[in-house]
């Protein structure tokens, strides 16, 4: 019989006491698909898997960096990688893929210099402009957004940390950011930027591409003096390859969502792992491993 999301939630509520650990049988190696330099998925990836050699001993776990989210599942449907971070929307087959849990959703975030003219997304047109790095999330659901809006700029892919710099020299008209809050990226412009509202963008992108997208509001002050801004979000999920088994998943999962606080250090935005909304991946099937340990905390 299958287990339920809305059971799997009623177990959770329940509360984690009673859980077990029992030594598992693990691979030698474990390769973790993280992201690129000053990246919150490389830092928590690498926080990640320190915490996973201590609960796996005899498994040595590789934090691997990569551009993200595209590259971590092309990673991870080769087999290079078993375990591996992802925003939802690269996803186009969900069922080829397992998930672990949903750990924090990322915002989509247009940053601008404060005294630019840029005040809509249409004024991206034609504007010099930083789509995200190659291979990452940023840049799927950028490219995807300039297509469908039918936008046309001076686009390049780049790491956040070096468009936040252009930005601020003048170099770059605009950032765009698919991440967590807030981002370091944005923090280090300090009163020197300002983000782009996309309240309609939002609900029609939403509408267009069913499931990933959330129309959400960044709160003020996120960003010191800075207002609330609307945009979108995108929940970000933990994947592993089917092939891992059950038992290893199952401490994969159980080290996620009670070594939150340790995993998460430093990076407010992954504060919000919680094992209430762990079980929400979206059209991702839970890996066996991870439907075990959900149901185990009703326990």
């Amino acid at each position: 019989m299958s287990l339920s999301r809305r059971t799997l939630l009623l177990g959770a509520a329940l509360g984690l006491a009673g859980c077990t650990q029992r030594k598992v049988e693990a691979p030698s190696e474990l390769v973790l698909a993280t992201g690129p330099d000053g990246a919150v998925f490389r830092e928590v990836g690498g926080a990640l898997a320190e915490a996973l050699e201590e609960q796996l001993p005899g498994t040595k776990v590789i934090p691997l960096p990569t551009g993200a989210s595209v590259e971590n599942l092309q990673l991870l449907k080769s087999g290079k990688a078993q375990l591996a971070l992802s925003s939802l929307d690269p996803i186009d087959d969900p069922k080829s893929v397992r998930a672990v849990g949903r750990l924090y959703d990322s915002f989509m975030q247009i940053a601008v210099p404060t005294i630019s003219p840029i005040e809509q997304f249409r004024d991206l047109a034609g504007k010099r402009i930083s789509l995200g790095p190659s291979g990452s999330g940023t840049e799927f659901t950028t490219t995807r957004m300039m297509n469908h809006f039918k936008l046309s700029a001076l686009d390049e892919r780049m790491a956040h940390s070096e468009a936040s710099r252009r930005v601020a020299d003048g170099s770059l008209d605009a950032m765009l950011a698919l991440t967590g809050i807030p981002t370091p990226a944005i923090t280090a412009l300090k009163g020197n930027v300002r983000l782009i509202d996309i309240p309609k963008e939002a609900i029609e992108f939403a509408d267009t591409f069913k499931g990933p997208y959330i129309p959400a509001t960044i709160p003020g002050k996120t960003y010191e003096a800075l207002p609330s801004n609307r945009t979108f979000a995108v929940p970000n999920l933990l994947l592993a390859h089917e092939s891992l088994s059950a038992d290893v998943v199952e401490v994969v999962t159980r080290t996620v969502f009670t070594e939150t606080a340790r995993i998460v250090e430093g990076h407010p935005e992954a504060a919000r792992i919680n094992v209430r909304t762990g079980i929400a991946t979206g059209l991702v099937p839970l890996h066996d491993g991870a439907a075990r340990w959900f149901r185990s905390v009703k326990r």
